[in-house]
């Protein structure tokens, strides 16, 4: 049984704002109660502490392609290929051990939880491993040592395009049929407090439509999540195809609910974005990612005010760091416009903290009842010195985390994890054998 803690905080970001020297009591992995104006007691954080931040969308294995891509030239689809080429190396061994470093680094971030959107499931066209859940077990003991939650979605990829087959390394992702996928996924029984699954659609491109019910009814009221009109091509091509777009289609197929995180949405029709409204369905937006692959501005503040609910991840891992995603979220929004103050501070942390959007209801605020998920920054960083309150959000890093705390448990002290203090060294090892 976890035993209680008294943290006190110099300032907390409460539900209501940045207070005053809070005293938060914590017991059995939750918030049991905050006070304000309290004298220092118990585990004392003097700088600002925040709820810890929900990562709604990563592809963990792309961790491996940072500065390693930054001088391509063309586009996502170009930049495909070199992905590729890295889940073609992959083993379930070397996966668990480079999927360790990155949700470490994730923890270290500020990062509580994360959405593995997992593709990677075989040895090759045909073959399977004597489990074949075995990537899944491996991300799961990935996880669980690096102290992070995790919603594992169990990702469907049966076709290489519009009616095309799959070809080279998307061999690794498809189980031939979606009634096949669904079997793997019902027999896979996760152990451990830290980690529940979910499903997801790849893409239209990828799940054939005539398959996309299967993969609902195996999602089962938990999380689905789907990558939607990342690119204009797949519109074009939907259309083509389908006569109508991946929304649409998705809608068509019972897919749009209010378990759903439709991934990017950064082309959608008037009408798209509507449909998803109407669903209750979430975006996740990849401001990071979207930049480094050339994606485009998505209509953030056009799919707020429809009422859609907005979460935020790392995607491609070109940047892991919550803060960034957050300001960006809003920067971008300026660069579109050309007017600042598109979201405020608020509705910024509250996409940075949707937890619920990966199956996490009751973590991602400091209340009583809540998750005890906290993260401290560093009073004395010159990034956030003179920074009032709540603007935080906009000065802050991935560099000034001192401390985590994950369900009650601390899992980065004074900047040092406390399972694997030298994470730059596990992933520089990692990832260095893949390119070898």
């Amino acid at each position: 049984m976890m035993r209680g803690e008294t943290v006190w905080c110099g300032r907390a970001w409460l539900p209501g704002g940045v207070a005053e020297a809070v005293r938060i009591e914590i017991d059995g992995g939750r918030i049991e109660s905050v006070a304000v104006g309290e004298e220092p007691a118990g585990t004392v954080l003097p700088g600002l502490t925040v709820p810890g931040f929900a990562n709604a969308h990563s592809h963990a294995f792309h961790r491996a392609l940072r500065g390693r891509t930054h001088d391509d030239r063309g586009s996502f689809w170009t930049w495909r290929e070199r992905m590729y080429a890295v889940a073609g190396r992959l083993r379930p061994d070397s996966y668990y051990r480079l999927a360790r470093g990155v949700f470490a680094e994730m923890v270290s971030a500020g990062y509580t939880s994360v959405a593995e959107f997992h593709y990677l499931h075989h040895p090759g066209r045909g073959q399977r491993y004597a489990d074949p859940n075995e990537f899944s077990h491996a991300l799961v003991a990935a996880a669980a040592e690096a102290g992070i939650r995790l919603t594992l979605l169990d990702t469907c990829y049966l076709a290489g395009g519009f009616g095309l087959p799959t070809e080279g390394v998307q061999a690794r992702f498809d189980d031939g049929d979606a009634e096949r996928w669904a079997e793997r996924v019902h027999a896979f029984r996760p152990a451990g407090d830290l980690v529940v699954t979910g499903a997801a659609v790849h893409s239209v491109r990828a799940v054939p439509a005539e398959q996309l019910p299967v993969v609902v009814a195996g999602a089962a009221g938990r999380p689905l999540h789907v990558h939607v009109s990342e690119q204009p091509r797949e519109n074009t091509d939907c259309l083509a195809f389908h006569g109508c777009t991946p929304t649409a289609l998705l809608s068509a197929a019972g897919a749009l609910t209010a378990n759903t995180v439709a991934v990017h949405v950064t082309h959608p029709t008037p009408e798209d974005i509507a449909t998803l409204a109407r669903a209750r369905a979430r975006v996740c937006l990849c401001p990071s990612t979207e930049s480094d692959l050339g994606d485009g501005i998505g209509p953030a503040r056009a799919m707020s005010d429809a009422g859609i609910r907005l979460c935020l991840g790392s995607d491609g891992q070109s940047v892991i760091d919550p803060w960034f995603e957050a300001r960006a979220l809003e920067w971008h929004e300026r660069l579109a416009s050309g007017r600042r103050g598109r979201f405020d501070v608020t509705e910024l942390l509250s996409a940075a903290t949707a937890h619920e959007a990966a199956g996490w209801p009751g973590v991602g605020a400091l209340g009583p009842g809540w998750g005890a998920d906290l993260v401290h920054i560093n009073e004395r960083s010159p990034r956030i010195a003179g920074t009032d309150g709540a603007g935080t959000l906009f000065a802050a890093s991935a560099a000034d985390v001192t401390d985590v705390m994950v369900a009650g448990r601390w899992m980065v002290r004074d900047g040092v994890h406390q399972q694997i203090p030298d994470v730059a060294r596990e992933l520089e090892t990692e990832i260095a054998a893949l390119w070898q």
